[in-house]
């Protein structure tokens, strides 16, 4: 079925409900300019019926509409991704909800993402700086065939970046780390072996990252995965 802006756009208004707009304010500390209140299990429904279309994804981010551009993160092929749309969008990102939909939707899967990962994680903005680390935790699952090798050379990264004590660039970096620690048991040893020199920093952001890492990914409930499965299912 063909769906043209416009249907999407009064679909996603028929949605719209300002007691969500504020709930999510209160609950998650999102703050969204032009927001209609559509929850994401609506969004779900709304990507799942349309498909993927990197046309009509672009037209709904080009509407300044907060769930519209929630949406085209979730009906954009990553494949088409360029560097000119990456960089208009991370621009535009103003809280970690819209950042961590893009990177995770899309950058992560994109041929872009190392590149964006490198360029982003040096960005002054909070949240340019959170999408190149939401998207390196994003990586971790996107690309199951990729060597440790490439994790492993996040992680000076993550060193370097602990000591951000912005709220969602640490939270942001400790994901990443989190995220490389459970791809399969030897990043699993590496990245509490970051942690544990982390730990070392005297910085109030390194100390929460480092604590938070260790006692996840040491314990025995940790969800230590077998990537890339070639060597870790032979």
């Amino acid at each position: 079925m063909f769906y043209s802006l416009s249907q999407v756009l009064t679909r996603l208004k028929s949605l719209a409900n300002p007691e969500k707009v504020l709930f999510k304010k209160q609950k998650f500390g999102i703050v969204a300019n032009n927001a209609l209140g559509v929850m994401h299990s609506d969004l779900n429904v709304m990507a799942r019926e349309i498909g993927k279309n990197e046309t009509l994804a672009i037209e709904l981010f080009e509407t300044n509409v907060y769930e519209a551009r929630i949406l085209c993160a979730k009906l954009f092929p990553p494949k088409k991704l360029t560097n000119e749309l990456a960089e208009h969008w991370v621009k535009t990102f103003e809280n970690w909800e819209v950042c961590d939909s893009f990177s995770m939707g899309v950058i992560a899967k994109s041929p872009l993402a190392k590149q964006k990962i490198l360029n982003w994680i040096n960005r002054k903005s909070e949240f340019e700086k959170r999408a190149g680390f939401a998207t390196m935790a994003a990586y971790c699952m996107a690309d199951k065939k990729a060597g440790n090798e490439v994790y492993e050379s996040f992680l000076p990264l993550i060193i370097k970046a602990s000591t951000d004590e912005r709220l969602y660039v640490k939270k942001a970096v400790n994901w990443a780390l989190r995220s490389i620690g459970k791809r399969n048991i030897d990043l699993n040893k590496k990245a509490i072996e970051t942690a544990e020199t982390i730990l070392l920093i005297d910085s109030p952001a390194a100390q929460w990252i480092a604590k938070d890492a260790i006692k996840e990914l040491s314990s025995a409930k940790a969800n230590v995965l077998d990537y890339p499965r070639s060597i870790y299912r032979a």
